[in-house]
């Protein structure tokens, strides 16, 4: 794993040596799909929280897979973590191209990119805290 960050873009968790630390979720979930992308070597990964900015959704985690191919591992890895935590159907978007997909889990939603995609839709800088669109610092 090249890098974790929080939404703040300060890393999180305990320190491994020359490792960035993993995001620190706070639900059983949130844990449970970071350990996964941890595992199956996903790069990047930010841990977003969106409890008391947006409705749809708890929590935001995004990260990058090498490869088309390494994206799709992925997203199947987590659909079988989903259904083996009981979450029955996740709401899947993106899988035939892997350049980018959405798993919606309702509690969490997950996104992974290759990296340019990520890069260019940038949607971490969305949800930073001082966004203009969400009436952040600096807005009139």
């Amino acid at each position: 794993m090249d890098s974790v960050h929080s939404e703040d873009g300060q890393a999180e968790g305990p320190s491994t040596g020359d490792q960035a630390p993993l995001p620190v979720g706070l639900t059983e979930l949130e844990r449970a799909i970071i350990a996964k992308l941890d595992e199956d070597k996903a790069q990047d990964m930010v841990l977003i929280d969106l409890r008391g900015k947006s409705p749809m959704s708890d929590a935001m985690i995004v990260a990058s897979g090498r490869s088309h191919r390494h994206v799709g591992a992925l997203a199947d890895h987590l659909l079988r973590l989903f259904k083996d935590l009981g979450l029955g159907k996740v709401k899947v978007e993106g899988l035939p191209h892997c350049d980018w997909v959405l798993l919606d889990a309702g509690d969490v939603i997950v996104h992974l990119f290759r990296p340019e995609v990520r890069t260019f839709y940038n949607i971490e800088k969305i949800w930073a805290i001082d966004s203009a669109h969400r009436g952040g610092a600096g807005v009139a």
